[in-house]
């Protein structure tokens, strides 16, 4: 089992705003709803809280890890009040156990039982983390690509066993075979994992020269990743088994891919919907008038009807990003800027100075009234 530190620290159901008791759907519906809401692109400023609440739904959402962290919550809260004192929590037995397991291979247990210690069966493999750049362009069509790790994999050459070879596995002398040693303290019973086998319970003869006989080595690998479209920066993307190998034929742990998006020089995004700025004229806006704006596909024509202000943005209905899933595609919100001449030819000035004559419009209208 991995055990995260700031999992004692963080209440992750406080972080989305459910109960403990509150179902997959809910969290899921909770999470959407705050990613949408404190995504940076959407609410500048707000990258911490998005990578909290991101972090909250990576456990939470997975029933296995959030199995986990309930019990690294509910076990280590006991914990901290103590065994048997006043104030405190009295431990169960079990509990004692379990607890063993959690931080990683130290059983206690009371009087002349033995709790089960994580060293001695199988355990899984930690979860590792790596960022992915990409393009703007393949965040949001979605790519299936590489990125490298570096860490522990299982042995290339010996493909795990630890052993050369033609090498025989023995049962380890130290521990007999148990995989774990015994340290008796009189009322306390502390477990620890046998240093010479490292909680197989056998040895080899010859150990496999590359990795030494711990059946991992540390090495640059490639994993195949497969990015949905509309994936988003800094959403995080779990790669199943891609972790570090687990021990003792425990399952290994899972790869965690974070997200880094490049800017476009044109585009920008909201959630599933990609923004644009264009300018006009001070005439296309008052006369109005028909343009063209590029799309990540083919370019549209877009209408810009007679008396448009600066600011005024034109929706352009499913040419946003596609999210998949059943989920309908974005739309592209076109904003207009009017570009002001910044000089005028005396044709221009005298066409102007006429157009001011002639108009009986007041924009500051409403400042008389505020009178």
């Amino acid at each position: 089992m991995t055990v995260q530190r700031e999992w004692l620290d963080k209440d992750y159901y406080q972080v989305l705003g459910v109960p403990s008791t509150a179902g997959d759907k809910d969290i899921t519906s909770a999470y959407r709803k705050l990613a949408k809401r404190y995504h940076p692109d959407a609410n500048p400023g707000s990258e911490d809280r998005f990578k909290e609440i991101t972090a909250a739904y990576d456990v939470l959402g997975d029933p296995a890890k959030r199995k986990e962290y309930d019990d690294v919550r509910r076990l280590g809260a006991r914990g901290l009040g103590g065994f048997g004192t006043p104030g405190g929590t009295t431990f169960r037995v079990e509990d004692l156990g379990n607890l063993g397991d959690l931080l990683g291979g130290i059983g206690t247990v009371f009087g002349r039982g033995r709790s089960k210690t994580a060293g001695a069966g199988p355990r899984r493999g930690s979860d590792i983390e790596a960022d992915l750049h990409l393009s703007f362009e393949d965040a949001v069509r979605g790519v299936t690509t590489e990125v490298h790790v570096t860490g522990e994999a299982v042995c290339a050459r010996c493909r795990g066993t630890g052993a050369a070879a033609g090498s025989q596995a023995l049962t380890c002398r130290r521990c007999n075979g148990r995989g774990v040693l015994d340290d008796n303290q009189g009322l306390f019973s502390l477990s620890r994992v046998c240093p010479d086998c490292g909680g197989r319970g056998s040895t080899v003869d010859k150990p496999c020269p590359d990795c030494k006989g711990t059946g991992v080595s540390r090495r640059t690998r490639q994993v195949k990743v497969r990015v949905p479209s509309g994936v988003e920066d800094g959403q995080r993307i779990r790669v199943k088994g891609r972790g570090t190998p687990g021990r003792n034929n425990g399952p290994p742990g899972d790869l965690y891919v974070t997200i880094r998006t490049a800017r476009h020089p044109l585009f920008g995004r909201k959630g599933r919907n990609l923004t644009l700025q264009v300018p006009v004229t001070f005439t296309e806006a008052a006369l109005g008038t028909t343009i063209t704006v590029p799309t990540l596909d083919q370019p549209v024509t877009l209408r810009v009807p007679p008396g448009t202000s600066s600011g005024q943005t034109f929706r352009v209905r499913g040419r946003g990003v596609s999210a998949g899933g059943g989920r309908a595609t974005g739309d592209l919100l076109v904003t207009v800027e009017v570009v002001v001449p910044k000089s005028l030819s005396p044709e221009q000035r005298a066409a102007v100075e006429q157009l001011a004559r002639v108009s009986t419009e007041d924009p500051r209208d409403f400042l008389k009234a505020a009178k």
